[in-house]
């Protein structure tokens, strides 16, 4: 295993795409950012399961592992921790199910990931995760 610098938050991020093909982002008490939800992996915690468990404390939703498509590890400059930044292990998950904001949620978002409101973005999510669901919707749309 690699060493992590200290600067480094290793997280478990979803793309929640609806059955209107928009996708879920979330702003955390205190801050001002929209993101992907997911959180923290503990120490020996799968990025899957880290990612099962803050769904089901941060928005309500119970995940099928079998449902999560895992897109990658991606790294940006962290929204909320100035000078660190964020390695996140991300999957894809199609959900037809409510979520409620929980926990440290003060807001949810569904948006187009086509039109974006005018809405203050995670780094991680204006610069590379949103720009990945765009291609895949193109993607299903055209084939």
């Amino acid at each position: 295993m690699t060493h992590l610098l200290a600067d480094t938050i290793r997280i478990a991020a979803a793309a929640l795409i609806g059955p209107d093909r928009r996708t879920l982002l979330v702003r955390k008490r205190g801050t001002s950012s929209f993101m992907q939800p997911g959180g923290k992996i503990d120490a020996g915690e799968a990025p899957l399961a880290a990612l099962r468990r803050e769904l089901e404390e941060e928005l309500g939703l119970t995940i099928d592992a079998g449902s999560a498509e895992y897109l990658g590890c991606f790294s940006a400059p962290a929204a909320n921790e100035a000078g660190r930044k964020v390695e996140a292990q991300t999957f894809l998950v199609e959900i037809d199910a409510p979520v409620e904001a929980q926990a440290e949620i003060a807001q949810l978002c569904w948006l187009d990931p086509f039109d974006p409101p005018d809405l203050e973005l995670a780094p991680l999510s204006r610069d590379l995760i949103l720009p990945l669901i765009r291609a895949r919707l193109e993607r299903h749309a055209a084939g």
